[in-house]
């Protein structure tokens, strides 16, 4: 059974964390009920959402997905490149003990939980302006005894590697390659996205669920025999989210 645990919109929301795009203000209000469509959608897809109460103090700690990386074994939390955002992690240990034991990045290491894509036993991890080297190696030293191997991928025109690339199945990743290095990939398929910020998409089962938004990438999906499901997440996506960011989804 999935379990995704999420976490509502802070009233905080406008003082969030931006790297890639100009601020905007967020209609608190929309981007909450957003949020509720969001979660709407992946129960619809047969996953156990467990909501979070919001963080009045944490403007970005809707997107829950960045303070830890969940594999079967084990929840390794975080220490994010965001200094605001350092407060996240341990709300969100509190939550994921119950389904795991727990293991911790440390300084100096930074790692977020956007820059990891997972693909069965293989891992990569973006090094970008979020996550460093150490923290690459930390979670590489941390999971090698249950099996997975963790690559680096260089990120260099977006926030997190999921912006620019997602595990679609086990052997395909949707991707922006004007944005990372693909090399890591050999024996991956490998399709292009048609629209930018298109690549963060979430693969439940034999569908694909993506922003609203972005037809051309939806189309191509669709043409190689894909479900896709579609949520609109346009608020949400002023604040650089996408639809993997906003829960943290496993095996329970």
């Amino acid at each position: 059974m999935l379990t995704a645990l999420t976490r509502a919109v802070s009233p905080a929301m406008n003082r969030c964390e931006l790297t890639f795009l100009d601020r905007k203000e967020i209609d608190l209000a929309r981007a909450a009920g957003q949020h509720r469509e969001y979660e709407l959608c992946l129960a619809s897809l047969g996953i156990v959402v467990v909501p979070l109460a919001a963080e009045p103090d944490l403007p970005d700690s809707v997107f829950v997905e960045d303070p830890a990386v969940v594999v079967d074994e084990v929840a390794v939390i975080t220490r994010m490149g965001a200094p605001s955002r350092r407060r996240e992690a341990e709300q969100l240990a509190r939550a994921l003990e119950v389904y795991r034991p727990l293991s911790r990045i440390s300084e100096p290491a930074t790692l977020e939980g956007g820059d990891v894509v997972r693909s069965g036993r293989k891992i990569f991890a973006g090094r970008s302006q979020r996550t460093n080297e150490e923290g690459i190696g930390q979670l590489a030293a941390l999971l090698s005894p249950c099996q997975y191997t963790v690559t680096q991928v260089d990120v260099h025109g977006c926030l997190h590697l999921k912006s620019a690339c997602c595990a679609l199945d086990s052997s395909t990743l949707l991707v922006n390659r004007e944005w990372i290095d693909v090399s890591p990939f050999e024996g991956f398929r490998l399709i292009d996205v048609e629209e930018p910020w298109s690549a963060d998409v979430l693969a439940i089962g034999e569908t694909v669920l993506m922003p609203a938004g972005f037809p051309g990438t939806r189309r191509k999906l669709e043409t190689l025999g894909w479900k896709v499901e579609t949520v609109d997440v346009s608020e949400l996506q002023k604040a650089e989210a996408g639809v993997t960011c906003m829960s943290v989804i496993f095996e329970s």
